[in-house]
């Protein structure tokens, strides 16, 4: 069970599309901010959904660019969809962010140098939020679920936020006693 499989099914259930489009939609997205995924994730996910028979590759016979496969999702793909569907809105919800493998080492290290690492990482948070907050600006035009998830993601931001300000503080106060 993958999100990435989520949700390269997802975008092709959609609309039809290249393995070259799915990729930039990933990235018009911005997706890999949410989900683990990267440019050779996606090349690499479509020929393994296609090798299972969870996609067709049909060769894009109008198009002049010679050899562009345009996928469709399979019977079986739709199926593998809905079942990955019902198993990940039943799973337990993770929050992985990588600074926190920074946090936790900050004991090991000189205060001065900790202190900057915290506050790269809270300029790197103010800058998620900048971005997902001019995103949801920009895209008034996508889909309520997608508008959604770009405000899940600013009230995310906005939590990181709060939560590095007060962090840095104690963070500085702890060094001072």
């Amino acid at each position: 069970m993958s999100a990435i499989d989520l949700i390269i099914l997802g975008m092709i259930k959609e609309k039809t599309m290249s393995a070259y489009d799915l990729q930039k939609n990933v990235e018009y997205r911005h997706i890999s901010k949410w989900v683990k995924i990267s440019t050779p994730s996606v090349y690499k996910k479509v020929i393994t959904l296609e090798n299972r028979g969870y996609i067709k590759g049909k060769n894009d016979n109008e198009n002049s660019i010679p050899g562009k496969v345009i996928y469709s999702i399979t019977e079986e793909g739709n199926e593998y969809f809905i079942s990955l569907m019902k198993k990940t809105s039943e799973k337990m919800v993770n929050v992985f962010l990588d600074f926190n493998a920074v946090i936790v080492n900050l004991n090991n290290i000189d205060k001065e140098l900790g202190l900057s690492l915290a506050e790269n990482i809270s300029r790197e948070i103010d800058k998620y939020y900048s971005v997902v907050d001019e995103k949801i600006t920009e895209r008034e035009h996508i889909p309520f679920t997608g508008k959604t998830i770009l405000k899940q993601q600013l009230m995310v931001g906005e939590a990181l936020k709060e939560w590095s300000e007060e962090f840095i503080k104690t963070y500085r106060d702890e060094g001072e006693k």
